[in-house]
């Protein structure tokens, strides 16, 4: 019903700044709260940003300050902009967004595959 694809990942040198941009696509009809995750090896899925339909963010400390969240209504898109990067940035990003499939429904959780951000010098 509701497709969520990642693209941006890469390899950065710490220092270095990548983009990450993620894309809701099928049976919409509103999408609420829009998110990036993040999971490195032998770790939990963490949250490190999310922005709200009213625009309003909130960050994870750690990347506080380094990252910017941003999205485009029109467009079904949410962005995350990474600078600064540390090695210990090194994860599998992924988007997460709620969507409402109908006026009448509630909002569901949809996640993307992830994409790889590997900062290395």
């Amino acid at each position: 019903q509701v497709q969520v694809v990642e693209s941006g990942g890469g390899l950065a040198h710490p220092g270095g700044s990548l983009r990450l941009s993620c894309t809701a696509s099928g049976r919409i009809f509103v999408v609420g709260t829009m998110a990036w995750f993040r999971q490195a090896p032998g770790k939990q899925r963490e949250l490190i940003a999310d922005i709200n339909s009213r625009g309003e963010r909130n960050y994870r400390d750690s990347v506080r300050g380094r990252f910017t969240i941003s999205r485009d209504n029109a467009k079904n898109a949410v962005y995350l902009q990474m600078s600064s990067l540390k090695p210990e940035d090194t994860a599998v990003y992924y988007c997460n967004v709620d969507v409402k499939v109908t006026l009448y429904s509630t909002y569901s959780e949809y996640w993307g595959p992830g994409t790889q951000v590997t900062v290395s010098s």
